[in-house]
């Protein structure tokens, strides 16, 4: 049995002493002061900061900001030429409208997406807030990953031309 404490029969031990013993195992003993230490620790003057001016803290975060297009892999061309959309067959591809609306979306495979008209907010599952979105207009060719999802935030009537990519098309 160990004790921290000293029993009724130890009165003769110091207060300070610690015992621990076993019934058939040698005793041991330890101790341990109270007093403080008897040297004194300087102690030192807390150190004066100055604080930065917030524009460098601005100047600093916005070098270090990422586009969400990068992070997301998403590949945008902003204002695709007509020599470029034919190249790519995209008269051939599917059509997908729709009116004001919201909806939560998820990609299992690559698609490549032409905005004929109208606007979407493409909000990423990982931003909280809505306020780091991404924005495509009349014009963008997009290029979604695999296996990203996201809100899309139709503000009125929109449409789409679109294909899926198999593994490998580019």
């Amino acid at each position: 049995m160990y004790s921290t404490v000293p029993s009724r029969s130890n009165h003769s031990l110091p207060k300070s002493t610690i015992m621990a013993s076993a019934s058939a195992a040698p005793s041991l003993a330890f101790s341990v002061s109270l007093r403080p230490p008897t040297s004194k620790i300087p102690i030192l003057p807390p150190i004066q900061t100055q604080n930065p001016p917030k524009t460098n803290l601005l100047r600093i975060r916005s070098q270090f900001h990422r586009p969400l297009e990068e992070i997301y892999n998403v590949r945008v061309e902003r204002g695709v030429s007509k020599d470029r959309l034919k190249d790519l067959g995209v008269g051939r591809w599917s059509t997908w409208r729709t009116g004001k609306c919201q909806l939560p979306w998820d990609w299992h495979v690559d698609q490549l997406v032409y905005v004929v008209s109208g606007e979407v907010r493409v909000v990423p599952e990982g931003a909280k807030t809505g306020e780091n979105y991404m924005r495509f207009v009349a014009g963008d060719l997009v290029r979604y990953p695999k296996w990203f999802e996201a809100d899309l935030f139709f503000d009125g009537p929109y449409e789409e031309k679109y294909r899926f990519l198999a593994y490998g098309d580019d």
